[in-house]
């Protein structure tokens, strides 16, 4: 009976250590159990952070370039169904006539390579522009230009630039940029050109 006793007494003695490191396992984590789970849910968070900034990142570039292709397309849309020549002057003279000095007065291609010969700047900064193709300022466009530039090309070969005047095929370029807050100079946002034959 002794030895069953002392036999059930041991058992019971291993059961109770075994119920109290049970209890003080279950009762918490360990530091270092701690510190691991940290570290992962930290690097967690922060790939979520980062995966974030990388999309705001692109979804605004890709917004400017939408609107750059829109600032482009409204100079083409606006020049479409121009003469290359004023009705008037013809080849004779290149760039706005005397008469036309504001933008709405222009009725002919060459009139927008501006009256140096080196283009026009469209631009919020300057107070003219961005322009739409009905030759409206659009509002709110901070940091947004356009600057059109138009030559005459050779008809054979349109990558090579000839006189102005000289030829009866033009090309004409409009270059977007966009100059953010954070931006020390301007960006082209995108680049549009098209041939004008006579």
């Amino acid at each position: 009976m002794s030895v069953v006793s002392s036999q059930r007494s041991a058992v019971s003695q291993r059961t109770a250590a075994l119920s109290r490191r049970g209890r003080t396992r279950l009762g918490g984590f360990t530091l270092i159990e701690t510190a691991l789970a940290t570290i992962i849910v930290g690097v967690g968070v922060l790939s979520i952070v980062s995966a974030q900034q990388a999309f705001h990142s692109e979804n605004a570039w890709a917004t400017n370039a939408s609107i750059a292709t829109r600032l482009g397309n409204e100079i083409r849309e606006m020049t479409l169904n121009l003469p290359q020549h004023d009705p008037v002057t013809g080849s004779l003279f290149w760039g706005p006539e005397a008469n036309e000095t504001t933008v709405a007065a222009y009725d002919d291609l060459d009139d927008f390579d501006g009256t140096q010969g080196n283009g026009l700047i469209f631009s919020a900064a300057l107070g003219n522009g961005p322009i739409n193709a009905r030759r409206q300022v659009i509002p709110n466009m901070a940091g947004w230009a356009q600057t059109v530039t138009v030559h005459n090309v050779d008809p054979f070969n349109i990558t090579t630039i000839k006189a102005d005047g000289s030829t009866t095929m033009m090309e004409v370029q409009v270059s977007v940029t966009y100059q953010g807050p954070q931006d020390s100079a301007p960006h082209e946002m995108t680049k549009v050109s098209w041939i004008h034959p006579n």
